[in-house]
């Protein structure tokens, strides 16, 4: 199997426009996630994918590969997928942007899954980590996962799911954590299907997967990624290096 990293970067950042390019150490955050994506070593090639040329010159000039999006798009997943077309790929692992630390672990995790995959009965694999904290259950930021008992996902949802009508059940809450791995044709399928009612109510991409009957695998973690979402996270990531 060859397998890839694509790490979509927009510029026009809504919480924190142009984060991607700030300074972090004398590098800017991209080319930090750029170098810990390939650092990782669990992968074929990588490859940052962005509408602006400001990104992308920054990745080409420090001798990185860069893949200039055409299109405006909807999701990363739309990013993604007009980026690996024409590549010769069968695993595409999305890494996100705005985390420099990377961790190694997760990765490996969801890479894992294609390996043991001998029937290819996964379309897509993701992780999620429990949550026991009311607050973090009931925040809508967070995305719910349930799934079966072997290991597909069911459903994904801002609300709390499954709704706590009896108590002392056993029911873990598991929060989803956006690290994806794809099949290159779950991708492509992906671009060419429309938005239903379900990704359009909840505004969360993973559900058109399902919706088309995708089967997505789930792996726990205990990874909580370090993004930079805001100035006081630039600034707390640059007292880490």
């Amino acid at each position: 199997m060859k397998i890839i990293a694509v790490i979509p970067a927009r510029y026009a950042s809504t919480r924190f426009p142009a984060k991607l390019m700030q300074d972090l150490g004398g590098k800017t955050v991209i080319l930090r996630t750029y170098e810990a994506a390939i650092n990782t070593q669990l992968f074929d090639d990588v490859f940052v994918v962005t509408d602006s040329d400001l990104i992308y010159n920054e990745i080409v000039s420090n001798g990185g590969k860069a893949i200039r999006s055409i299109k405006e798009h909807e999701s990363g997943s739309d990013r993604i997928a007009e980026a690996v077309e024409n590549l010769d790929v069968d695993i595409v692992i999305n890494v996100q942007g705005d985390e420099p630390f990377i961790d190694k672990e997760p990765l490996a995790k969801v890479i894992e899954v294609f390996k043991n995959d001998l029937t290819q009965q996964v379309d897509l694999a993701s992780l999620m980590r429990e949550i026991t904290n009311e607050e973090e259950i009931n925040n809508p930021n967070n995305v719910k996962v349930v799934v079966d008992q072997n290991g597909f996902a069911l459903y994904f949802s801002r609300s709390v799911i499954p709704y706590p009508r009896e108590k002392n059940v056993g029911v873990r809450y598991m929060q989803h954590i956006g690290i994806y791995a794809f099949r290159k044709q779950a991708l492509l399928d992906f671009y060419n299907l429309p938005m239903k009612s379900l990704e359009a109510s909840e505004k969360l991409e993973q559900l058109r997967y399902l919706e088309f009957g995708k089967r997505i695998k789930m792996v726990e973690t205990t990874h909580v990624g370090i993004g930079i979402d805001t100035i006081e996270d630039l600034e707390k990531a640059r007292k880490m290096l």
